[in-house]
């Protein structure tokens, strides 16, 4: 009886228990807007990242409308649907399916307003989203903003950037190290908004309490190295709201050439999916 009263207690207590979320976005030192665009759920284990492009102040809009979208309309799905379920008439995982429609979603109003609205015309924004679920995390993306995982001592990238500089490097033309310096840096092979539909790329990984996750816009892996943002990480991942402001100080120290905003997810606890008759009886109970 005991562990039974202990595990419903655990369900209560629900991903607002089990991640810390903390961000923070800066326009950086050249920039006169931000168009950068961030949103946060920690009830339903959501954060989404955007980093706008196109004329005069659209960039800002195309990025703003994806993660207003995307978070808008996964909340409310949320609320009726279990993402650890298996999608009707697939093997993939209903998240992935989420994800993926409600990007097409966002994808699909930012084509149309930069086809009816001239000032908007050819804007688009990169994205990385994350929905953690069920001791798990699906990661979706389009253009070089990134997701990082610090795991104990190892600081991996976990998304690969959709852009002109990454697939040169795929095909040996260049070095990582001389991507470092490239002129070329910013030329995404894929973005939202650009086209009339698009793709997103979306991979789900397990996750460990003690993990945190990154998610970041170019101004921060641009400006900043791999190796110092994990020793920042590695030195301040026990305040997280620190650690995100010291992340985007030093891409300001670094030049600030571009906008620059951070998301950090620390996984505290373990967070599994309610199932069987203990998911029903914790339905019921709610």
């Amino acid at each position: 009886m005991y562990g039974f009263r202990s595990q419903m207690r655990e369900m209560r207590m629900g991903l607002s228990e089990a991640l810390e979320i903390a961000t923070c976005t800066d326009p950086g030192m050249v920039r006169a807007h931000n168009e950068d665009s961030i949103a946060s759920d920690a009830a339903n284990g959501l954060v989404v990242l955007a980093d706008g492009m196109g004329g005069y102040n659209a960039g800002e809009v195309a990025s703003g409308m994806a993660t207003t979208v995307i978070t808008t309309e996964l909340q409310q799905l949320l609320q009726t649907v279990k993402p650890h379920q298996t999608a009707d008439g697939t093997n993939e995982q209903l998240a992935a399916k989420l994800l993926r429609e409600q990007i097409r979603k966002a994808n699909t109003s930012i084509y149309q307003a930069s086809q009816s609205q001239p000032q908007y015309a050819g804007m688009g924004t990169t994205l990385v989203v994350c929905l953690f679920y069920d001791n798990r995390v699906s990661v979706a993306h389009l253009g070089d903003s990134r997701v990082y995982r610090m795991r104990g001592e190892e600081f991996s990238q976990v998304t690969r950037d959709h852009s002109l500089l990454q697939e040169q490097i795929d095909s040996g033309l260049i070095t990582a190290e001389q991507a470092k310096h490239a002129a070329h840096k910013n030329l995404v092979t894929k973005a939202l908004g650009i086209d009339p539909s698009v793709e997103p790329e979306i991979h789900e990984y397990e996750t460990r309490p003690g993990d945190i996750y990154l998610l970041c816009s170019d101004g921060l892996c641009d400006m900043v190295s791999d190796e110092d943002i994990s020793m920042t990480l590695s030195m301040l991942g026990a305040n997280l709201p620190l650690a995100t402001q010291q992340l985007v100080q030093m891409a300001n120290d670094n030049g600030g050439r571009d906008n620059v905003s951070v998301i950090l997810v620390r996984v505290l606890r373990e967070y599994p999916a309610a199932r069987g008759v203990v998911g029903k009886l914790f339905a019921w109970l709610k």
